[in-house]
């Protein structure tokens, strides 16, 4: 004999709004593991960053060329009527610098660094300097004592015997490094002046070839009146940086080729003044780094943003399915499901280290895709939900590459995905008939 339990208990009544607690809950608890492989992104990208490190201190970091500057000593009085020696610093009146790049990639494990050996030549010319524009009296000036420093950021970079042709006679270049804090590591040259004996052409033109090896980057500080800056190299993807970009610039796949010109009116530091002052001349340094297209990392992490986003979506269309075919899930099977899309994370970012970004989020969206939608035809077994679940996977994972990809347009068309996602969400949630769902209950044998 059958008859009905007309009295159904609260679980009973309510056994939906519960599974949709535990789901909720199985959601943020899923939400552990992404933030374990956000801690693993950022572990890896620290290893690149060792090995890169590794890599350039072997064979010279990233050089900022500056100078020349005309470094010239005087005299004065302390306050104890003491001479004490200071030191003027002129900088050139014009500065053309013509430079080559030749990159190479060199690997360590399976990490790429761009190195680089450059041939540099430095032109231009001084006027003549005038102590009296810094009230420093001519007769205290030791023109004799007077050199010519250039900031090289890494000595080690240092490819030849580097001598200045100043007007017209060649004078080498010595380690040493000019008083204050203009130039942490230089090379000098003592350079004739004869101002002290009236010559009013104290100035000269200069002349430098540099050979010089690098890694990631160079760059250059302005120190001209009228700088200018032509700068070549067989490298497909440069990445312009610093306090000014180049006026005139072509990139191609076989290389770029840039120009800049700056003038003193764009720096914040005078053309002269002396150790009594201070000024950050680094703040206009202006270059190129060679920009290697390894963006996995950037990219992965983008994608993990959205984790909460593909597993939260999952699990409703499984939950959906529940309700509509009256099909249950068991809990344990929904944890599978959320394990296998946190995988998709580790393998995309394996791969990509590997192969390129697109190629590494296609492999592993696709075998993500394979395995939850053939563990839905063994949980369903209907074709019609199997391919309602794969074809809903392969929209989110598409959703989510158009996002990554788009960095400028992301926010936008984020909110018009997630408005059309809820929209679609709220249509199908009208074919539910909630009133129903806590008497659906089954006949108890007696």
């Amino acid at each position: 004999m059958e008859n009905y339990n007309e009295h159904p208990s609260f679980l009973q009544r309510h056994a939906y709004a519960i599974k949709a607690v535990i789901i909720g809950i199985l959601v943020l608890v899923l939400l552990i593991p992404t933030a374990m492989i956000m801690g693993l992104i950022n572990e890896r990208q620290r290893m690149q960053d060792d090995a890169t490190n590794e890599v350039s201190a072997k064979w010279a970091n990233a050089q900022t060329v500056t100078g020349p500057i005309l470094v010239v000593p005087y005299q004065r009085a302390n306050a104890k009527g003491e001479l004490i020696t200071q030191t003027a610093f002129f900088l050139p009146d014009k500065l053309n610098v013509n430079g080559a790049l030749t990159p190479e990639i060199r690997k360590r494990g399976i990490y790429e660094v761009a190195l680089y050996n450059s041939r540099l030549q430095l032109s231009g010319s001084f006027a003549t300097p005038d102590p009296a524009l810094l009230n420093i009296p001519a007769a205290s000036v030791l023109w004799k004592e007077a050199y010519l420093a250039v900031g090289i950021s890494d000595m080690r970079g240092i490819g030849n015997q580097v001598q200045v042709i100043w007007n017209g006679q060649p004078h080498v270049f010595n380690p040493g490094t000019p008083p204050g804090d203009v130039l942490q590591s230089a090379i000098v040259a003592k350079i004739p002046l004869s101002a002290a004996e009236g010559d009013t052409t104290a100035g000269g033109s200069f002349s430098i070839n540099l050979e010089l090896k690098g890694s990631g980057q160079v760059y250059f500080t302005p120190v001209g009146q009228y700088t200018q800056v032509d700068l070549n190299a067989p490298w497909a993807n440069p990445s312009f940086d610093g306090a000014f970009l180049p006026g005139k610039r072509t990139i191609s796949d076989n290389g770029f080729n840039a120009n800049w010109q700056v003038l003193h009116t764009n720096r914040s530091f005078p053309q002269s003044w002396t150790t009594e002052n201070k000024y950050d001349i680094h703040t206009a340094d202006f270059g190129v780094k060679l920009f290697l297209p390894v963006d996995g990392y950037l990219k992965s992490t983008r994608a993990v943003k959205y984790a909460i986003l593909i597993i939260g979506l999952t699990f409703l269309l499984f939950y959906f399915i529940e309700l509509l075919y009256h099909h249950s899930v068991h809990p344990l099977q929904y944890i599978l499901i959320g394990v296998a899309l946190c995988i998709f994370y580790t393998l995309l970012i394996a791969l990509a280290e590997q192969l390129s970004f697109n190629v590494a989020y296609l492999i592993a969206a696709a075998l993500t895709l394979g395995l939850v939608t053939a563990y839905a035809a063994s949980v369903f077994k209907k074709l019609g939900t199997t391919m309602a679940v794969g074809g809903t996977l392969f929209t989110l994972y598409l959703f989510i590459y158009v996002i990554i990809q788009s960095e400028d347009q992301a926010l936008l068309m984020g909110s018009l995905g997630l408005f059309i996602i809820l929209a679609i969400v709220m249509y199908f949630s009208r074919k539910i008939k909630w009133d129903e769902l806590g008497g659906n209950v089954r006949p108890v044998r007696n």
